[in-house]
C-alpha cells in the first residue's frame, strides 16, 4: 500500500492543457477561437472556470497555462491573474506528453516535491467541494511515494468517446478531512473502444472513465519521461534549462516540435501499468464530482438539459424562440428569433460565416466538417 505522507500541505501547482481546437464545436470553435476559450455553459469561458475552480486550492495561485500561439493572446486576457511567464505557447502541437513534461521539468528545476496536477481545460465539475475533496486526497497521495494518481469518473453509460481504466485491488484509503476517500490501483488503461466493448467494460463494474485529471509530483513525473520517453527527456530538459532567458523563445521553437507527438497516457501511464499493478505505482481515486467533459453539442445539450424540466427539453439560445410540437433540440442563433415546429433532437448552430444543422446523435462527427473544410482550402472557415 502507499506509504502515508508526513508532510500536511505539500506544494501544489496546476498545469492547464489549452492547446486543443475543439473540431467538434464547429461552427462557434475555430483555430483561434478554440472550445476552451468559449462560454458555452454561462458567462464565464471554460478556462476561466478551470481556473477559479482550482483558486482555493493554491493559496499563491500557482497555476501553469499551456496552449498556443494562436490562443495564446485570448487567454493572457481572459487570466489577468495568471503571470504571462507562466502561459506558454507551443510553437507546434505535439500532443499530451510533451505539454505534461515540460511542466515536470520546469517544476523539477524549482521544487521537485511539488505536486502537478494535470487538468483540461474544457470540462465540467458539478460538485466542486467534492472536487476539491478528492483533489486534496490525491495530492496526499502523489506526495506520499512516487506516486502517479489518476482521476476515474464512474461510467453512466457504455460510451466510445472515452478512455477507460480497469481498476485493481483495493489499497489503504486515503483519509482527508475526516473521510475515507477509497484508493484502486490500476491494472490497464483502454483508448476509446467499440460499442461492444464498452457495453462490456460497463456491465463489469470495474472500469471507469479516464478524466484526463493526474496528480504526481515533478519528480516524479520527469523521472518517468526520462524512463519511459528517453528521446523526449533531454529535449525538455534543455527547454526547461532556457526557461527566464533571452534565449528561450528560439530554444523552445527549435526543439519542442522534435518531441514524439503522443499521449501521456501512451507514453508514460500505458507502460507504467504494464509493469503490473502492484509494481506500477498507479492509483485512481473516484471522480465523483458530477464531471462532464463536454464534447460535442449533445452533451452540452444534455448538460444544461439536466437542471431543467423536462429532462429532454430544448435548448435554445436566441433573441426569441417559438416552439410548437419539438423536444431534444438544441439551437445557437443569438440575436434571431428561431422557431421549432414538429423537430426532434436537432443540432442548428448559427454564426456570422456558418450554419451546422445535424442531430444530437450527429453531433460526435462534426469534426469531420472541419477536416472536409481544411481539404476545400477554406481555412477562413476553421
Amino acid at each position: 500500500m502507499p506509504p502515508e505522507t508526513t508532510k500536511s500541505k505539500p506544494a501544489f501547482a496546476a498545469v492547464i492543457l489549452a492547446g486543443g481546437s475543439g473540431t467538434r464545436f464547429w461552427p462557434r470553435s475555430r483555430r483561434a477561437r478554440a472550445k476552451q476559450v468559449l462560454p458555452l455553459d454561462g458567462e464565464r469561458t471554460m478556462i476561466q472556470q478551470t481556473v477559479a475552480r482550482l483558486e482555493d486550492m493554491m493559496p499563491d495561485h500557482d497555476v501553469w497555462v499551456i496552449t498556443n500561439n494562436l490562443l495564446s493572446d485570448l487567454i493572457t486576457t481572459q487570466l489577468p491573474e495568471v503571470s504571462q511567464t507562466r502561459i506558454l505557447r507551443e510553437p507546434e502541437g505535439r500532443n499530451t506528453a510533451p505539454a505534461c513534461g515540460l511542466a515536470a521539468f520546469l517544476l523539477e528545476r524549482e521544487a521537485p516535491e511539488t505536486i502537478i496536477g494535470i487538468f483540461p481545460s474544457d470540462h465540467t465539475i458539478g460538485n466542486v467541494a467534492r472536487y476539491h475533496m478528492i483533489l486534496r486526497a490525491g495530492i496526499k497521495l502523489a506526495a506520499s511515494g512516487p506516486n502517479m494518481v489518476v482521476l476515474g469518473v464512474p461510467p453512466t453509460r457504455a460510451e466510445t468517446g472515452y478512455g477507460y481504466i480497469e481498476l485493481g485491488a483495493a489499497v489503504t484509503p486515503t483519509t482527508v478531512g475526516g473521510e475515507a476517500i477509497p484508493v484502486r490501483r490500476v491494472r490497464r488503461f483502454t483508448e476509446k473502444p467499440d460499442a461492444a466493448h464498452a457495453r462490456t467494460f460497463l456491465r463489469s463494474g470495474n472500469y471507469v472513465w479516464n478524466s484526463g485529471m493526474f496528480l504526481w509530483s515533478a519528480r516524479t513525473l520527469a523521472d518517468a519521461i526520462r524512463e519511459h520517453a528517453p528521446a523526449m527527456a533531454p529535449l525538455l530538459e534543455k527547454i526547461a534549462a532556457a526557461f527566464g532567458t533571452p534565449e528561450f523563445d528560439q530554444v523552445f521553437a527549435e526543439l519542442y516540435p522534435q518531441c514524439e507527438s503522443i499521449s501521456i497516457d501512451y507514453a508514460v501511464l500505458e507502460p507504467r501499468s504494464a509493469k503490473g499493478e502492484a509494481a506500477s505505482e498507479l492509483y485512481c481515486l473516484p471522480a465523483d464530482f458530477a464531471w462532464n467533459d463536454l464534447g460535442s453539442w449533445a452533451a452540452l445539450h444534455e448538460f444544461v438539459s439536466e437542471s431543467k424540466e423536462p429532462r429532454n427539453c430544448n435548448v435554445i439560445e436566441a433573441g426569441h424562440d417559438v416552439q410548437i410540437g419539438s423536444s431534444g433540440c438544441y439551437v445557437y442563433s443569438p440575436g434571431k428569433a428561431v422557431a421549432l415546429v414538429g423537430v426532434k433532437d436537432l443540432v442548428v448552430v448559427e454564426t456570422g460565416d456558418a450554419l451546422l444543422i445535424t442531430t444530437r446523435d450527429g453531433s460526435q462527427d462534426v469534426g469531420r466538417v472541419v477536416a472536409e473544410l481544411k481539404k476545400a482550402g477554406r481555412h477562413d472557415l476553421i
